[in-house]
């Protein structure tokens, strides 16, 4: 009973166990933590506020918005967004990125609870300023992202997915440490990947790749339909591209080659 209580005693002084899981040490480094869920709130509202706009026809008919100003309304939003803030809280911007980097071992769960509540958030307040200076008569959905007629809920799902593990294979990739042959500008191949994600598939699904930003026009216009698909898709994508790059692709310490571009 002594040496259980010693262990025990042990365990709770210790907090490894739990902080490598839990991330707790992350929790209490207030200061350091806040700025991160502004960044990540601020940086998810811009992007429904600009992205989602993007999708909203106030001079010609809802069905003539222009695929190519959509994905670049996007991909640039996020290039920008990851310039801005990818210093205070590696801009995320997206749940599917967080639990991707959660599986990986990047960041530890409470920071990464955390950081979807406030990327929900952000989409709401979002979506809910586009409401607000959109006239009601053209704010329709809001650009909240549906499933085409054409292709079912499981194909959406799965284009999702392959749409978000090109997103979250490039950002695990961008964000190695090990890597040394990275001479370009990270935020702008981001956006990039977004830009290529939207123009394929807007016509199928919308192109989320982000739970986050089809949450926040979801909630604004009360729209749950196939709502699933937003989330199990871009997760699912994520957490593949996380695990597949972490096994595979990730600089180990002895490799010291790589191509130079």
């Amino acid at each position: 009973m002594k040496n259980f209580l010693a262990n025990c005693d042990s365990f709770i002084n210790s907090g490894s166990t739990a902080d490598n899981i839990l991330g707790v040490s992350e929790i209490t480094e207030l200061n350091s933590l806040w700025k991160m869920l502004v960044a990540e709130c601020l940086g998810t509202l811009f992007l429904v506020v600009i992205g989602c706009g993007s999708c909203i026809a106030l001079k010609q008919p809802a069905e003539y918005v222009n695929y190519v100003q959509v994905a670049l309304a996007f991909g640039l939003t996020v290039a920008t967004m990851a310039q801005a803030i990818g210093h205070v809280s590696g801009c995320h911007i997206n749940p599917a990125i967080t639990v991707s980097f959660f599986v990986t071992g990047n960041i530890k769960l409470l920071r990464a609870i955390f950081f979807i509540v406030v990327q929900c958030v952000g989409a709401i307040g979002g979506s809910a300023l586009l409401k607000l200076i959109t006239p009601e008569e053209k704010s329709g959905n809001l650009g909240l992202t549906v499933v085409s007629e054409n292709v079912t809920p499981v194909q959406a799902m799965l284009i999702e997915a392959l749409l978000t593990f090109l997103l979250v294979f490039l950002v695990q990739s961008v964000c190695d440490s090990r890597r040394e042959d990275i001479h370009g500008s990270a935020p702008l191949a981001i956006g990039l990947a977004v830009t290529a994600a939207h123009l394929t598939g807007i016509q199928y699904t919308g192109s989320s790749i982000n739970p986050a930003r089809t949450f926040g026009p979801a909630v604004i216009g009360n729209s749950w339909e196939h709502h699933w698909v937003y989330w199990v898709g871009p997760i699912l994508g994520g957490i593949v591209a996380g695990l597949v790059y972490k096994l595979f692709f990730r600089v180990r310490k002895e490799e010291s080659e790589s191509y130079n571009f």
